[in-house]
């Protein structure tokens, strides 16, 4: 297949608001051992992102400079020693960098095939969000059926699927939310109990159930000790993110008499192989329930490529409900 040399791309000029977002003209990358080349028709917008963007999350050395850790599109050349993959198929992909561009390079084992009947733009808002949700509460948090669930941010991309599939797995799920519109999208999701933050404390409401058995968390700051208190005995606090800060002063004692655990993991750093293991799990486990329907990609908005800084401002306004992609 012939490739152009050079793609449209979106870069980031210097650390600061979604203004510093500018489109760009980038060389086409080639694909190395073990990779793809995608030619990429939507990118997942991600918090991530916006870290990046803001100069407080750099990407891997090997990584592009460019933002964009998802995309959904066409297999158009392959690297040495990769055997799944021929050009022409459609995939959905994790990245290490550069989704916002016209092509994009990533390790062979890190795309999934689009699950049936799912659109392009629905299948680039895919793999983010279910690698991180998916490693976090089912691999780290170990949620099984019939513990309960507390999701914070239950109505964005990340909370949209942590509800979706703790009740597939038969979780009892609680979510926090903004705002009532916010909150009933919960429930309709699978949430038994949608709580709005600005108007009810969730520590209560989960110490009258009994307790959390896991907690999803990426708020951080004083959230820290409420979640800790929320939690029942030999619960699970797994954190994901730090908007309100990541430091909090805890009483070590609690915890140790009610076994409690908090972990936790940022998606990007890990290994190759450590990412291809949650696809292969994903693959197995998640990909037919989103093919049958009983998952579904929940859609924000859609932005053409040259408006990231648009997308971007949508997402930090946290006036969003589930996904926001970039048609390429």
């Amino acid at each position: 297949m012939d490739l152009p040399q050079t793609m449209r791309a979106v870069e980031i000029t210097e650390p600061g608001g979604p203004e510093v977002l500018r489109p760009c003209e980038r060389p086409v990358p080639v694909p190395g051992a073990g990779q793809i080349l995608i030619k990429v028709a939507y990118a997942g917008v991600n918090r991530p992102d916006a870290l990046q963007r803001a100069g407080s999350y750099a990407p891997p050395p090997t990584a592009s400079d460019l933002p964009g850790l998802e995309v959904s599109g066409t297999v158009v050349a392959t690297g040495p020693d990769v055997a799944r993959w021929s050009v022409g198929d459609a995939v959905c992909a994790l990245t290490p960098g550069g989704g916002y561009a016209e092509y994009v390079v990533c390790p062979a084992a890190h795309a999934l095939p689009i699950p049936d009947g799912l659109p392009m733009d629905q299948a680039a808002a895919l793999c983010e969000n279910h690698y991180t949700v998916w490693s976090n509460v089912v691999t780290r948090g170990g949620l099984v059926g019939g513990e309960r669930f507390l999701v914070h941010g239950g109505s964005s991309g990340i909370g949209t699927v942590a509800i979706q599939l703790a009740h597939a797995r038969g979780a009892r799920v609680f979510a926090t939310a903004g705002s009532a519109e916010k909150c009933a999208a919960c429930t309709e999701l699978g949430a038994e109990r949608a709580i709005n933050y600005r108007e009810e404390d969730f520590v209560p409401i989960l110490k009258a159930e009994g307790g959390a058995d896991v907690i999803l968390d990426m708020v951080g700051g004083d959230y820290i000790l409420r979640n800790l208190k929320s939690l029942a005995e030999d619960g699970r606090l797994v954190q994901i993110a730090f908007l309100q800060g990541p430091k909090m002063a805890v009483n070590f004692a609690p915890l140790m008499m009610r076994r409690l655990t908090i972990t936790g993991s940022t998606l990007r750093p890990q290994s190759d192989l450590a990412k291809a293991r949650i696809a292969e799990d994903l693959e197995r486990e998640v990909w037919p329930l989103l093919s049958s329907g009983r998952i579904k990609v929940v859609m924000d908005s859609t932005y053409d490529l040259e408006k990231a800084s648009e997308a971007h401002a949508r997402m930090e306004s946290s006036a969003h409900i589930g996904k926001i992609v970039l048609a390429v």
